[in-house]
């Protein structure tokens, strides 16, 4: 190395000159600390002062798309935007709910499940939709009315999120139930069931949020907000639905730059 370019570079351990053995031998592993830092300071001697990377040229002829996300959520109908107040209470209300099922978590968990009740494995992206949606929303099938009047199916119309069923979830499995009904609702409208079960999940997830329970919400109001634009009937308790969503994310997971301007 030039000794300009020592003075610009100074030594970070610096090595004091020592007697090494005549017999040293660089190519050989040092015997002794001496020999090692004598070692790198010559292994760095030799290195270029400049390095070129080689670039195949054909890889970059290859079209490149960048993917850009809106930032923020897309503002509420006309006449249909949240007030501050209502924000408010609603966030109130949320908060209440999410100390009560934190104080009587212990309680939920120790109460038998009906035996037709049958928790889908975490994993299972599937069963859970199935299970929390019924098979009627997740397989679009259009209601038909029984005559005879037996009873609920849940296999058919979904298992609402009981306590009992959302006490036994760990963050593991609420993070990925609502992954999962976020991605079917990325291309599916919105339904009671679904909300529901969206309010529930939100009301289990821990504070502070993991990173992908963050981009998880974030996602999920905006989603909410793109449903709310395009409510052709402007359907006033499900416009109020998402609302309660994009609030609940914004005021309460503090993800203030998602949040609805009171009118």
């Amino acid at each position: 190395m030039e000794p300009g370019l020592e003075e610009l570079m100074p030594r970070l351990l610096p090595v004091d000159d020592c007697d090494l053995a005549e017999d040293f031998d660089p190519t050989v592993p040092p015997r002794t600390p001496q020999e090692y830092l004598k070692r790198v300071q010559i292994e760095a001697a030799r290195c270029p002062d400049v390095v070129v990377a080689q670039i195949d040229p054909r890889k970059l002829r290859k079209k490149q798309t960048v993917n850009v996300s809106i930032s923020r959520c897309h503002p509420a109908p006309e006449g249909y935007a949240p007030t501050l107040k209502w924000q408010q209470q609603q966030v109130a209300n949320f908060s209440a709910v999410r100390q009560s099922l934190t104080k009587h978590r212990n309680h939920w968990q120790s109460q038998h499940l009906d035996s037709n009740v049958s928790m889908p494995k975490s994993e299972d992206e599937e069963g859970w939709k199935k299970f929390c949606l019924g098979e009627r929303v997740y397989s679009e099938i259009d209601a038909v009315s029984d005559n005879e009047n037996v009873g609920v199916d849940y296999i058919k119309v979904g298992f609402p999120p009981l306590l009992s069923i959302v006490s036994r979830m760990n963050q593991a499995t609420v993070t990925s139930v609502l992954e999962y009904l976020i991605s079917w609702f990325g291309e599916k409208k919105f339904t009671p069931e679904l909300g529901r079960w969206l309010y529930a999940l939100l009301a289990c997830l821990e504070k502070p949020l993991l990173p992908e329970a963050h981009s998880l919400i974030r996602q999920l109001a905006r989603r909410c907000s793109e449903v709310r634009v395009l409510e052709e009937n402007k359907n006033e308790e499900q416009i109020s639905a998402l609302n309660l969503i994009i609030c609940l994310v914004s005021r309460y997971f503090d993800q203030r730059d998602l949040a609805d301007e009171p009118p």
